[in-house]
């Protein structure tokens, strides 16, 4: 049986996801650790990004205690077991929660379809939580564990690093100060997941494996396949091969999105997008395209930056409470695809695999850099207003041990991930022939598409016995 959807006041919708800026440093409520104190962590899902992940918390916030390791892949997670060795080792990340209490929080590293499972583990338990990006796998998960994260008031962060970035901050300021206009369109695009040229990527556009080769004896494929449905092993899944896969990844929307489009959320005070349509090479019911092209229509914004941001307390040239946005196009690009080269970009400059252009009534930033160059010159002393952080690591960590909210927690994470997820939709093949005539007409508060009844379906997934939310 497939779970109901959260429920969400309009007004609680509204709050959540119009956080445009999300970069306020609040006093939190729960405060049960000192800042003194070092946490007790344990990665789950540690042999790719997850064990980055420990890497880089110990690198930003030395010695913090990392106290169990949980991964169901001994081979490929052995070298972060080895790194360290006064850990304890699971596979099963429910065990591991339900034997060591001493846990304070969690590392979520895992392929995207356990993503859900494993913070709302770490959730139930009252520990803080970071999670990879995607933080979900489907669009519902996002809304449930955005909401129960709520609830707890625990702290969490998703992975997505850029938000604690100098550049994120510094593009919300030259377009809250106006810099380039109104801005009514933007573009993001990249390489992944092509093959042949960027093969170092995952596959996609491929049909499912009729071999079925024996299981290594290193690897628990019951545990990995979790909540995803029964199949037998294949090497085509794993690891990071599994991204490809409607069952346990996400796609390159899901794997880049989240990075790419923060920075253009928050500068855009972006929240709920009004429709989503897309178009795409051959599709299957295994993989995602080869390459794909989804549209996103946002409505105009009214809400103040100053209501959003109570650090903005004015903006070069114009009040801070006085700018609106209007409706924006977002058009995202992948497998290699990219949009027409903006006329007035320097001859020398590349538009590249990777990038993004966002397109003003006075100009237009290219990556982070403004066009043209008088609108540059003007604007280049804009002050710069939003608070820095020293990384997005420590930001967790000291979120963990004060209970103020961190820079991409759960409450900004979560619609993020939402909007990023829908845009995987209109790519399912059983919508193909529908979404080629309309776009999807999205109700965010109603939590359904209203002009497509069957594209409701792919908001959520099926679980297999024994896995439930």
């Amino acid at each position: 049986m497939k779970p109901s959807p959260v429920p969400v006041s309009r007004r609680r919708f509204l709050t959540t996801t119009a956080t445009a800026a999300a970069f306020s440093i609040l006093p939190g409520v729960r405060g049960q650790n000192s800042p003194n104190n070092k946490l007790n962590i344990a990665g789950i899902g540690v042999g790719g990004q997850g064990g980055s992940d420990l890497n880089s918390i110990l690198r930003e916030s030395p010695g913090e205690n990392i106290v169990a390791l949980c991964d169901v892949n001994e081979a490929h997670a052995g070298h972060t077991f080895k790194k360290f060795p006064a850990a304890k080792i699971f596979k099963d990340y429910r065990k591991m929660l339900d034997e060591m209490k001493e846990i304070d929080a969690i590392v979520v590293g895992t392929p995207d379809h356990h993503h859900a499972f494993a913070s709302m583990e770490g959730i139930k338990r009252g520990k803080h939580v970071y999670c990879e990006k995607p933080l979900t796998h489907s669009v519902w998960e996002a809304r449930h564990v955005a909401e129960a994260a709520r609830k707890a008031k625990v702290v969490t962060q998703m992975g997505n690093q850029g938000a604690a970035s100098e550049d994120t901050r510094r593009l919300c300021e030259l377009i809250w100060a106006g810099a380039i206009g109104k801005v009514r369109e933007a573009h993001i695009w990249t390489d992944r997941a092509s093959r042949g040229l960027f093969e170092e990527y995952w596959p996609q556009g491929v049909e499912r494996p009729k071999e079925t080769p024996p299981v290594p004896p290193t690897l628990e494929w019951d545990l990995w396949l979790g909540p995803a449905p029964e199949r037998p092993y294949h090497p085509a899944y794993l690891p990071m091969r599994w991204r490809g896969w409607w069952d346990f990844g996400t796609g390159a929307l899901g794997d880049i999105g989240c990075h790419s489009m923060d920075p253009v959320f928050r500068a855009l005070k972006l929240g709920a997008p009004a429709s989503v349509e897309a178009c795409s090479t051959r599709v299957n019911t295994e993989t995602f395209p080869l390459a794909s092209m989804v549209t996103y229509q946002f409505p105009a914004r009214g809400a103040e930056i100053q209501a959003h941001n109570p650090h903005v307390k004015g903006l070069s040239g114009t009040s801070a409470g006085a700018v609106k946005m209007p409706p924006l196009k977002l058009v995202w690009y992948d497998g290699g695809l990219r949009p027409s080269r903006p006329a007035g970009l320097d001859k020398e400059e590349e538009m590249g695999t990777n990038g993004r252009l966002i397109i003003g009534d006075d100009g237009f930033i290219f990556g982070t850099r403004m066009y043209p160059e008088a609108r540059r010159k003007q604007f280049f002393k804009t002050p710069r207003s939003i608070p820095r952080v020293a990384g997005h690591y420590v930001d967790w960590v000291e979120a963990c041990k004060t209970g103020r909210k961190s820079g991409a927690d759960f409450d900004w994470a979560g619609p993020l991930a939402e909007a990023v997820l829908l845009g995987n939709v209109p790519l399912r093949r059983q919508l193909r022939e529908a979404v080629m005539h309309h776009p999807l007409q999205w109700d965010s508060v109603a939590f359904r598409f209203t002009n497509l009844e069957e594209a409701n379906k792919f908001l959520r997934r099926d679980y297999r016995a024994g896995w439930t939310l």
